[in-house]
């Protein structure tokens, strides 16, 4: 047995990964090895005599790279939760080794043969609705994996598969790193005016720690680019200029400086269409969105034309009525970029009489935490534990293991990771560990993990979140149960294995809940009083609900638009990327661009999962909008509506297409209509 901890099946509960037993130097060893053993168990798999079978073919392919599935998962989620320069140092070793085996694989013409004597029967096999979509599904993953291209395209495609191995992980380190070069210390206490006390403490509390290795952040206040600490900057601060300064920094993220992400935005672009085009397709996002429920990128670009038709009058609207309030009531002469937050922020206090900031003292994250998982517990029968006997990646992690209420069947295993800290990703973001399913001949329960970036404690007070944390807790959170609840044989399928543009149903359905008392109540404890959030301040939040939703709206579609922009082109004709930018979205754009480019740190697609799919957050908001009004016509809590669709979604996975997972929940598809009227934007019912 082997010494390295990535390799080992952990003793710890679940099968968790051995964190405080992992070193950086543990990786690469790791992954050689484990690849040499995944190549051992497909030759067996190949040279296996008898005639293929789903058994001796699929469902020994699902296991024979276990092993290298639980190293590289280990070695990615960290690349994201804690980043530095070692880890990203390996990612550019570890990523060409990885793609080069994966080629190996999908590239091999007596696997593939196998895998197609399997497929090419399949009518005649008594197989499950899983295994038909596990067997259907690993047949087009060869086929668009170049399985049937000739010599010297198959060469070509590996090369390009490789460069995308490293483009990805840089592009993110570079958005991260510039990020990081930028902070803004103020020493003067008046221009603090307008913020509120939990964004000065914060800065004071930042500014104090840097002080202990540096002293001159003694007594100043420290203001950076992560989430927590920008947001509340630009909304509320008075300073105009120290506003502007901020949004600038921002939006230069990765543009024009030592980390300019354009070289690398040209070669991503530029090699997915050359791969989709060697794999017979159109472009990347032909190749992409055949597997997905929008199929076309026409159907994507119909799609955000209709909300479109709807946002942008709305929008123009939102802003019209902005530009006359800072005008008439705050002397403003001309609205830009930087105003927009901090008047919305003032708007909206004086249409519905609050602040954002008024709901963040009832939001200590523990409470916060407690509730959501008694949410969690009343919609479907589930117990969370606290877990003191797993190891963890940062101080900051916590652990919690999950299980039936009812029977006390174990669920699975739950990682928390809440604050921003230097090398780690902004945003926030679900991920598996060990998905559910089936490992070395058993069936066994997820690790997942929620990884955000929220306000953290100070020496004065506990973590108090916005409301637009809570929802960030609750989205992730509807990932987590997403796949803490699979109920699957095969991991390919399980979870959140889904086709992408269905997959943020389970986690945006749950932010509607955050709006109703009953769970509002759940969540809510002043961090002095204990006292819940008075009845008449959450009618004013639920009154301001749909406050800009043009505005939102329009800027969704505009990141949608640029991301099929991006993948339709012809990539030659990208040049100067703010050009581009500016180009692809001229009709969705209220304001001209007066910083860098979104797209220099538009991770979403050229760093994770959503190229040519970022539509895909709206297209689930229509499904996510049409389930929510079942709920809220049944009960919030309605036990019979939450059984269903935790046995038609959430335990599925995508173990049948998700058209008929939907149908057989709802029992019809979802109504398109239904976003835009939970939105007041449909028809009669459009807001003034």
């Amino acid at each position: 047995m082997t010494d390295n901890p990535l390799l080992q099946i952990s003793t710890l509960p679940n099968h968790a990964p051995q964190f405080e037993e992992i070193d950086n130097h543990h990786y690469m060893p790791a992954v050689e090895e484990a690849i040499a053993q995944a190549r051992e168990n497909y030759d067996k798999i190949k040279s296996n005599p008898d005639e293929p079978t789903f058994e001796n073919t699929l469902e020994a392919m699902e296991s024979a790279g276990e092993l290298l599935g639980q190293a590289t998962g280990v070695f990615y989620n960290q690349l994201s939760c804690m980043g530095g320069d070692e880890l990203h140092e390996l990612a550019e070793t570890i990523g060409p080794v990885c793609s080069n085996f994966s080629s190996d694989i999908i590239l091999d013409e007596e696997l593939f043969a196998r895998v197609k004597a399997v497929y090419d029967k399949r009518d005649e096999l008594d197989l499950t609705a899983e295994q038909m979509t596990v067997l259907e599904e690993s047949y087009k993953d060869f086929v668009r994996g170049g399985a049937m291209l000739d010599k010297d395209k198959k060469q070509r495609l590996r090369e390009i598969n490789e460069a995308l191995s490293t483009l990805g992980p840089s592009f993110m380190n570079n958005a991260k790193k510039s990020a990081e070069s930028f902070e803004m210390i103020i020493d003067d206490e008046a221009d603090l005016a307008g913020l509120p006390d939990s964004a000065i403490s914060a800065a004071k509390h930042a500014a104090d720690e840097r002080a202990e290795e540096d002293e001159s952040y003694k007594g100043k206040w420290l203001f950076t680019l992560d989430y927590p600490s920008y947001i509340p900057f630009v909304q509320y601060a008075d300073n105009r200029d120290l506003r502007e300064k901020m949004w600038r920094a921002f939006t230069n993220r990765a543009w024009e400086d030592e980390y300019d992400n354009s070289e690398n935005i040209r070669s991503i672009v530029a090699f997915k269409d050359e791969r989709a085009k060697l794999l017979g397709y159109k472009n990347h996002a032909d190749y992409v969105l055949e597997r997905r429920m929008a199929q076309k990128p026409e159907e994507v670009l119909s799609f955000l034309d209709k909300l479109k038709a709807a946002y942008k009058p709305a929008a123009e609207e939102d802003l019209k009525r902005l530009k006359e309030f800072a005008t008439n009531e705050h002397g403003l002469d001309e609205l830009k970029p930087w105003d927009v937050a901090y008047y919305a922020e003032k708007l909206k206090h004086k249409l519905f009489d609050f602040s954002s900031e008024d709901l963040r003292p009832y939001f200590p994250l523990n409470k916060v935490l407690s509730g959501c998982f008694e949410h969690f517990s009343k919609l479907f029968g589930l117990e969370f534990k606290k877990a003191d006997n797993y190891q963890l990646w940062h101080k900051d992690v916590q652990a919690f293991d999950l299980y039936e209420k009812d029977s006390g069947d174990f669920v699975g295993t739950l990682y928390g990771d809440f604050f921003p800290r230097k090398g780690k990703k902004d945003g926030a973001w679900m991920t598996a560990y060990r998905g559910q399913g089936l490992y070395n001949g058993k069936v066994e329960r997820p690790v997942i993990a929620i990884v955000c970036n929220f306000t953290k404690p100070t020496s004065d007070r506990p973590s108090l979140i916005t409301h637009g944390e809570v929802l960030t807790l609750f989205h992730e959170m509807g990932h987590a149960i997403h796949g803490l609840l699979s109920k699957v044989t095969y991991r390919s399928v399980s979870g959140t294995s889904v086709l992408w543009d269905f997959v943020e149903l389970p986690s945006q359905v749950q932010e509607n809940w955050c709006y109703e008392k009953e769970t509002l109540d759940l969540v809510s404890g002043h961090y002095e009083t204990g006292e819940k959030i008075p009845e008449e301040l959450i009618e004013k939040v639920r009154k301001a609900k749909n406050f800009m939703a043009g505005w939102g709206g329009l800027r969704q579609v505009n990141f949608g638009y640029l991301d099929i922009a991006y993948h339709t082109v012809d990539p030659n004709s990208i040049g100067d990327i703010g050009e581009f930018e500016d180009e692809h979205t001229k009709d969705t754009s209220l304001f001209p661009r007066l910083g860098g480019p979104f797209s220099s740190s538009f991770a979403h697609i050229f760093a994770g999962g959503y190229s040519a799919g970022y539509y895909s957050y709206k297209w689930a908001e229509v499904l996510d909008a049409d389930t929510f009004e079942l709920f809220l016509e049944k009960g919030l809590y309605d036990t019979a509506t939450a059984d269903a669709y935790k046995e038609h979604i959430l335990s599925k996975g995508g173990s049948q297409h998700p058209s008929i997972l939907y149908r057989n929940f709802r029992g019809r598809d979802a109504d398109p209509d239904a976003l835009l009227r939970r939105e007041d934007l449909l028809g009669d019912k459009k807001a003034a």
